[in-house]
């Protein structure tokens, strides 16, 4: 199955986002409001990066808390590893593992779509080997 199963129902106006310019102090609100960890950044229209909670504490780590006044764009992680609708679950979650990567952006003829979590992945995987369990328990009783 692929990534476009798992978005398949989601709008683009649900995608929480900030943009390059937004105060690094402003984005950590919204992440706490919002209780995520990761927001896609946006510049004129496309995804330039992303910011998470680990981009915050590596660079409270090293500068304290003048880095609360930069903008977003001077701390996020960048480029962007993005996935399209196309991309295999399965591939999706092997890359995240492999590049220590805990969201994507599904970006499809340049424009993001989604933005997809490891936690979106795993629980459909979870629901997946649950169903063809059913199916074979199913299949076992008659």
């Amino acid at each position: 199955m692929t990534v476009a199963r798992i978005i398949g129902d989601r709008s683009t106006t649900e995608i929480i986002s900030c943009d390059v310019t937004m105060k690094v102090r402003d984005a950590i609100a919204m992440l706490a409001s919002k209780r995520i960890g990761a927001l896609p950044v946006m510049d004129q229209g496309t995804v330039a990066g992303i910011f998470s909670e680990r981009d915050v504490i590596y660079r409270m780590a090293e500068e304290g808390e003048v880095c609360l006044d930069r903008q977003i764009r001077e701390i996020m992680t960048s480029p962007v590893v993005s996935v399209e609708p196309t991309t295999k679950v399965d591939d999706a979650l092997s890359l995240m593992t492999k590049r220590r990567f805990r969201h994507f952006p599904v970006v499809e003829n340049g424009q993001l779509i989604a933005f997809i979590s490891i936690g979106d992945l795993v629980k459909y995987k979870i629901d997946e080997i649950e169903h063809e369990a059913e199916a074979l328990r199913s299949y076992i009783q008659t």
